[in-house]
């Protein structure tokens, strides 16, 4: 008698042909009759393989009939995978997976689809709000933030409306629960002597194009690190904007923009066109801004992330994020008049409401303006007269703007030889490198990571000793010709493994932060 296959394996049988073949069940229709795929090989063992494979292509996930008494986790893998999954972007789907395998599931993923009720619902987001929080209790709270909350009912309320529209339940229990309100984001916005000093430092440190760049035409970051020289017109001055990269798990993806309407052309000023083109002369690569260390490709968004932060420290700004730079763009277009259709325009939005909700800031210049506005046009107010003249006619009083003072880019205090190099790489993380020379002649860095600079320079002082030490091993070994090609090989490799472990380390600290941010 054959072993049984387990479910979820497949079949394998023989053909009437001689050859075998193989079925997997991928999922069921709306009316409950299976889906399968097959394969075709001339041996078993062959076939098995050729199953397997397909299965993994398939999502190895066991396909289970959907009913309307089947847990209510299994429901949301089944809608996330088939239903919202095709539809999101990489970066997207990280968060949505996160958000159903460290809070959905394990609260109400054992309830049966039609016995969700809008209490256990209510009951759920309450226990979220109070303490659902997973990793840095310590620092943030045990309680999520009230967006993450909200995007865990967004969630659990698309999954349901599916169930209702394929007939699965009656009607759709997330609607009607009571909601944390919600609370519009903090925009940060640079001043205008914050902009001239940036700018110098950013000219200093070789980005000033980078930020010039993005400072005029409002750019995501993402469709900023794309462009090519091809996308701009020199004699009009015409920028075609049609494409984004994006960081999935350490790899570039280049893809269309955000929406339709975010491919778009932008007329750039005659004055950024000119530094454009002297810029030009300077780059030998397809791509407008290249990455320095990796062939035919763009800087990564990290590195320009990374480079914002510095450069702000630098210049003694605030600290702002990269999309902080476009809320800038926007509300300096406002303030020196342009219309909000021509800007929604240029920032790619689907209508001017967007641009007037989210990225325009009532700045000070613009209150000024607005209240000497309505004292002249409503408190019909006459303008303030100058007594020395008498008689003589004078302009409306102006509020003083703040005079550009004169900045000096920031050169730092330079390290001493041999001790490494330390780099912010946001607010919340320190970058320690140290690069020496080894006895092959090249030159091998390793990383440390800390929250604090104080912490960062007393890890960067451990490292040190410890690949001196491996280099002075390595030189007494080349110099009694015990040194061999191996040995060189194996000390690489254990200083590659440190270096990935932190890296591990450093990105599970940033997903944290991230997380926290956007309330996980």
């Amino acid at each position: 008698m054959a072993r049984k296959r387990k479910a979820g394996d497949g079949t394998v049988r023989q053909r009437k042909d001689g050859r075998w073949e193989g079925r997997i069940v991928t999922g069921y229709d709306d009316n409950g009759y299976p889906k399968t795929k097959n394969v075709l090989a001339k041996t078993k063992k062959e076939c098995v393989e050729k199953l397997q494979k397909l299965k993994e292509e398939c999502g190895g996930l066991k396909p289970e009939k959907v009913r309307p008494e089947m847990p209510f986790g299994d429901w949301l893998t089944y809608w996330y995978e088939n239903h919202s999954k095709p539809k999101i972007r990489p970066t997207t789907q990280e968060t949505y997976e996160s958000r159903i395998r460290l809070h959905i599931i394990p609260e109400i993923g054992d309830i049966p689809l039609n016995k969700l009720t809008q209490n256990d619902l209510q009951q759920f987001y309450g226990r979220l709000k109070k303490s659902g929080r997973k990793r840095f209790t310590d620092k943030y709270g045990e309680g999520l933030s009230d967006r993450m909350v909200r995007m865990c009912h967004a969630t659990c309320r698309s999954a349901l409306e599916k169930a209702v529209q394929d007939g699965l339940i009656r009607v759709n229990p997330a609607i009607g629960c009571k909601l944390p309100p919600k609370k519009a984001r903090e925009m940060q916005v640079l001043t205008r002597e914050e902009l001239q000093r940036f700018l110098i430092q950013a000219k200093f440190e070789g980005y000033y194009e980078v930020f010039l760049l993005d400072l005029a035409t409002g750019l995501r970051r993402g469709e900023l690190m794309a462009l090519q020289w091809d996308d701009l017109n020199f004699k009009t001055g015409v920028l075609n904007v049609n494409k984004q990269v994006y960081d999935v798990r350490g790899q570039l993806q280049i893809s269309t923009p955000k929406t339709k309407n975010s491919i778009r052309k932008i007329v750039l000023p005659p004055a950024v066109v000119e530094v454009l083109r002297e810029y030009k002369k300077t780059v030998d690569s397809r791509w407008m801004f290249p990455s320095p260390v990796k062939e035919d490709c763009p800087i990564t968004p990290g590195v320009v992330r990374r480079r914002l932060q510095l450069i702000l420290e630098h210049a003694g700004c605030k600290h702002v994020r990269f999309h902080d730079l476009r809320h800038t763009f926007a509300t300096l277009a406002l303030e020196n008049g342009m219309d909000v259709k021509t800007l929604s325009a240029m920032l790619g939005h689907v209508s001017a409401a967007t641009t007037l909700d989210i990225y325009t800031h009532i700045t000070d210049d613009m209150r000024l303006t607005a209240a000497a506005n309505i004292d002249r046009g409503i408190g019909k107010v006459a303008p303030q007269e100058d007594a020395s003249e008498p008689g003589q006619e004078t302009a409306p009083a102006q509020a003083e703007k703040p005079s550009m003072t004169a900045f000096k880019p920031y050169v730092g205090r330079k390290r001493r030889s041999g001790t490494g190099c330390i780099s912010e790489i946001n607010d919340h993380l320190f970058e320690g490198r140290y690069s020496p020379k080894w006895p092959d002649g090249k030159k091998h860095a390793r990383n440390v990571y800390a929250h604090t600079r104080e912490e960062c320079e007393e890890k960067l002082k451990v490292l040190i000793v410890e690949m001196k030490a491996e280099i002075a091993e390595a030189k007494r070994q080349k110099a009694e010709g015990t040194l061999t090609p191996q040995a060189v090989e194996k000390s690489k490799k254990k200083g590659k493994k440190k270096g990935r472990k932190q890296s591990r380390q450093r990105k599970r600290v940033s997903v944290s932060e991230n997380n926290h941010r956007h309330g996980y």
